[in-house]
């Protein structure tokens, strides 16, 4: 029995090209997908570039370092940062002013509300008052520095002539200082190159008001310096006004107000017998 040899299974001509034409699709469409994703990162790529150019970046401004500052506060700020004299300069220099004087009061113009609503009205013959407009603005510091440049001494007289033209040199200085029977006397210095504007007697006095007014320092035991440190020390700043007062019938006491870093103002009331802290206030405007 003859046996004929077993064929191998080989692919048809017509097989083969069908293969390699299936291929080269396969190819072609992969280049394809290739190129469109290339156009496509290009395309985004030059969209966002033109976009960049058409929008610009935003930028965020600071605010001003006074933005969210009241009203009262700027002008606190505005003030303070103008006044080179010390409350404690100031006050040596006033009592310099009256012999044998003691200390009643000494304010800051312009750090009070009561003195913003006041408009300067300089007089060669009396007293002025009002607010001053300083305008040569130093770096703010927590407190003014800097001292007077001596401390000037004389008789004051009931009719001197002010030596500066009030609010033309900037802040003021306006204290009361009284003679043992009571007599006070205004002298206003100027608080940036602590010289003395103008000292006269008030005026405006009587004899009860004298007799008040000895009577008060009678019992003041402790110095308005004293109860300016006393004030400091519970809260950090620049004193702006000592002014001897009543405690309602229950002693004297030395009120002192201080203005700190963020511009706000506190009052303390400070016993002026034992130094001790009768009441604090804070004004939040």
């Amino acid at each position: 029995m003859r046996l004929d040899p077993r064929r191998k299974n080989r692919p048809s001509p017509r097989s083969r090209n069908l293969k390699v034409t299936g291929a080269a699709a396969c190819v072609a469409a992969a280049a394809l997908l290739l190129t469109a994703c290339g156009q496509s990162s290009d395309s985004a790529t030059s969209s966002a570039t033109e976009a960049a150019k058409v929008l610009p970046q935003k930028t965020t401004a600071s605010p001003s370092a006074s933005a969210d500052l009241t009203e009262a506060q700027q002008e606190r700020k505005r003030v303070l940062d103008a006044t080179k004299t010390t409350f404690d300069d100031a006050a040596t220099t006033a009592v310099g002013e009256v012999a044998g004087g003691k200390l009643v009061d000494l304010e800051l113009e312009g750090v009070d509300d009561d003195d913003r609503d006041e408009s300067p009205s300089p007089t060669g013959t009396g007293s002025p008052t009002g607010s001053p407009s300083p305008t040569d603005a130093a770096s703010p510091t927590g407190s003014p520095t800097g001292s007077p440049t001596g401390s000037p001494t004389g008789s004051p007289t009931a009719s001197g002539s002010p030596s500066a033209s009030p609010g033309a040199e900037g802040p003021v200085w306006v204290a009361e200082v009284a003679e043992k029977d009571g007599t006070i006397h205004t002298v206003r210095i100027n608080a940036v190159d602590g010289k003395v504007m103008d000292a006269r007697v008030d005026e405006d006095q009587d004899d009860q008001d004298k007799q008040q007014t000895a009577r008060w320092l009678a019992e003041a035991t402790q110095t308005p310096e004293q109860a300016a440190k006393v004030a400091t020390e519970k809260k950090k700043g620049t004193v702006t006004s000592v002014s001897l007062d009543d405690n309602d019938g229950n002693g004297v006491i030395w009120s002192v107000d201080v203005v700190g870093s963020d511009w706000k103002k506190t009052t303390f009331d400070v016993d002026a017998k034992n130094d001790t802290i009768v009441r604090e206030e804070t004004d939040n405007d």
